[in-house]
């Protein structure tokens, strides 16, 4: 089996190759593509003392032909286009953060193209090839691939199973045994059943302050916001409950995450380039370290050391290439098209939840019905989502605006005006 990672001078490359080693995935290649060569090298010299059968190349289409699995992680415009889009939000007093609000549509809208045209080129090159991608944000990217891939495309986060596995560890059961009804968006969602035995087990975990004080979900929101909610919030939806606490505490940082982990990655690239023989050990120490800081801007306090060691979505991204290619099949919460699990969206708009999966691919479970709250929040971020694929695709000035002016995390058609025009501005040509 060929397996091939585009994005493959990224950062966190080595967490998707070792846990590939350590799946029973029988993989005879492993190809990381990057349009970075220099980056390249330094993620081989991370592996080398692995014994991956690993080749590097800047050749796309040599990186796709006869791939099995392709795994898409690239960073459109690097880390320097994530500090530009969070900045323009914040110089507008807006949320400035990489995935949600008017920063999540500044990169969506550089995204969209890149990933249309890697679409084109893996169903020239690889049509048979199931593809995982984890390139933010990953439902407006999985969206738009899916229009060329169809269902040969499934979107990872990690945020939902770190919440399920938080969850059923405060409640003291195995969350392997459990059954959950999740349902959102990519970063908006809420856990909102966790059956055991056909018992839902979730509102005896709403109702006992000493069980949620465990689940960092619980701690971020406030024990009263879950039980006037009747469902655990992904970590992610706290941008929209606590827009103005958020923005807050970003302005505190001193500095947005995209600046943090742009200033870390710089020291680690260049360390590691001068000396590959210690890029494994800069490598480990630069991760551990990116792992704790992880939304420190909002995050009440450090995260547990258990959690971290959980690992992320590189083993919801492996677990899912095994069950794809005929080893195993399980429930997973994937970034897939609706179907007609959401009556109120289109079957087409991709949306996050539970999926079952199998060799013949990820089909969303039906749950109960979404709340008046939930479908409210999500057909509205939607339609921002939508419009801004369409406008990234078609240059129109009219769907841009219509993306920013109605997000719930904008709020001011001047800055809804301005943001359009620099998102038009940053499309690749």
């Amino acid at each position: 089996m060929r397996v091939t990672i585009i994005g493959g001078g990224g950062f966190r490359t080595p967490l998707i190759c070792r846990q590939l080693a350590a799946s029973r995935l029988p993989v005879t290649e492993v190809v990381l593509h990057d349009i970075c060569a220099p980056r390249l090298d330094v993620i081989a010299s991370v592996l080398a003392g692995d014994g991956l059968p690993l080749t590097t190349t800047t050749d796309l289409d040599g990186a796709l032909d006869g791939a099995a699995v392709v795994f898409c992680t690239p960073r459109i415009g690097g880390l320097d286009g994530r500090v530009a889009d969070e900045r323009a939000a914040l110089d507008l007093g807006l949320i400035g953060q990489e995935t949600v609000g008017a920063g999540g549509l500044l990169y969506a809208a550089r995204a969209v193209p890149s990933a249309d045209m890697v679409a084109r080129r893996i169903a020239t090159m690889a049509d048979a090839a199931w593809v995982i991608t984890m390139t933010n944000p990953a439902g407006v990217v999985t969206e738009a691939m899916a229009a060329t891939l169809g269902p040969r495309v499934i979107g990872v986060c990690d945020s939902p199973d770190g919440l399920v596995r938080r969850s059923c560890a405060a409640l003291g059961i195995d969350c392997g045994q459990a059954e959950v009804d999740y349902l959102g968006l990519n970063h908006l969602g809420w856990l909102r059943r966790i059956l055991l035995d056909g018992t839902d087990l979730l509102p005896r975990l709403v109702g006992d302050p000493e069980r949620l004080a465990r689940v960092e979900e619980a701690r971020l929101f406030g024990a009263d916001l879950v039980r006037a909610l009747g469902t655990l919030p992904n970590e992610y939806l706290y941008w929209y409950y606590a827009e103005h606490e958020a923005l807050r505490g970003v302005a505190a940082a001193g500095r947005t995450r995209g600046e943090h982990v742009r200033d870390r990655q710089r020291e680690f690239y260049a360390t590691a380039a001068a000396d590959p023989s210690q890029a494994a050990a800069l490598w480990a120490r630069a991760n551990e370290e990116r792992n704790g800081s992880y939304l420190a801007e909002i995050r009440p306090a450090e995260r547990a050391p258990a959690d971290i060691a959980a690992g992320g979505y590189e083993t919801i991204a492996i677990a899912l290439a095994q069950m794809l290619t005929g080893h195993g099949a399980g429930r997973l919460i994937l970034n897939v098209p609706a179907g007609g699990t959401v009556g109120a969206l289109p079957p087409d708009a991709v949306i996050e939840t539970v999926c079952q999966v199998d060799s013949r691919g990820a089909v969303p479970l039906s749950g109960r019905p979404a709340s008046e709250h939930e479908l409210g929040l999500m057909c509205l971020v939607k339609s921002c989502e939508r419009a801004v694929i369409a406008a990234a695709r078609t240059g129109s000035p009219d769907a841009m605006l219509r993306a920013f002016a109605l997000h719930p995390l904008v709020g001011s058609l001047r800055a809804a005006r301005l943001l359009s025009l620099a998102a038009l501005a940053g499309i690749p040509a």
